[in-house]
């Protein structure tokens, strides 16, 4: 992963958890909370694909689990997000581009629906139950709603940013500057032709100066 991809993941990330834990997490709102850090995990996978899905989504994760007032195990989240993350990166086209806004919406849905209840099912294996007193349904409803309604306002910002990040004309000065302008040059030969271009029109200029000379000479000695 490169440099700017993880200060902008790192960036992102840290400031979506500053917001869920002193913002989101105050509003008491019925049902599950609005997930920001999973919204920015499935930004950044729709961008830079599976892999790097499943990197920031771990650490995120893990960020989460340790940051107060978490009350679960650690590495919990961190699980859910790293399979999120690796699901919401298969989503990404093969042109990297999505040709409408459904097609982001529709994820955020499905990893809204997902993250839940893979959240819910590795609690039930490590004895947490509290979504059972809450009630499945109403998390999965409103999570997906919930996270329906943030996404318009943080998803296609945060694709914005990480594809800005990608097309960085800093670096690809740099490397238009480097070995990939000096290669294209050697393969292409443009130097050695001008050079001997201009080498072939100088010899035919002396050779049409020499048959002129001796034509010129012929001609007195007539």
């Amino acid at each position: 992963m490169r440099f700017n991809r993880m200060l902008l993941s790192t960036t992102l990330v840290v400031v979506a958890l500053v917001v869920q834990v002193c913002v989101l997490a105050r509003l008491q709102l019925p049902g599950a909370v609005p997930d920001l850090m999973l919204l920015v995990v499935l930004a950044l996978a729709m961008v830079y694909g599976h892999v790097a899905g499943a990197f920031i989504g771990f650490g995120a994760g893990l960020l989460a689990d340790l940051a107060p007032p978490a009350d679960h195990a650690a590495g919990r989240y961190a699980l859910v997000l790293c399979v999120i993350g690796y699901l919401a990166g298969l989503a990404r086209p093969d042109t990297g581009q999505f040709k409408s806004a459904a097609g982001p919406m529709a994820v955020v849905v499905a990893a809204a629906i997902g993250s839940t209840l893979l959240y819910a099912g590795v609690g039930a294996l490590v004895g947490d139950t509290a979504a059972r007193h809450v009630g499945l349904g109403s998390l999965l409803f409103t999570a997906a709603v919930y996270d329906l309604l943030l996404a318009p306002f943080t998803v296609p910002l945060i694709m914005a940013l990480a594809r800005r990040g990608e097309n960085d004309p800093l670096a690809d000065s740099q490397s238009s500057s480097g070995t990939d302008v000096s290669s294209g040059w050697l393969s292409s030969g443009t130097g050695l032709r001008i050079g001997s271009q201009r080498s072939g029109l100088r010899v035919k200029a002396a050779r049409t100066r020499a048959a002129r000379a001796g034509r010129i000479k012929g001609v007195k000695r007539l």
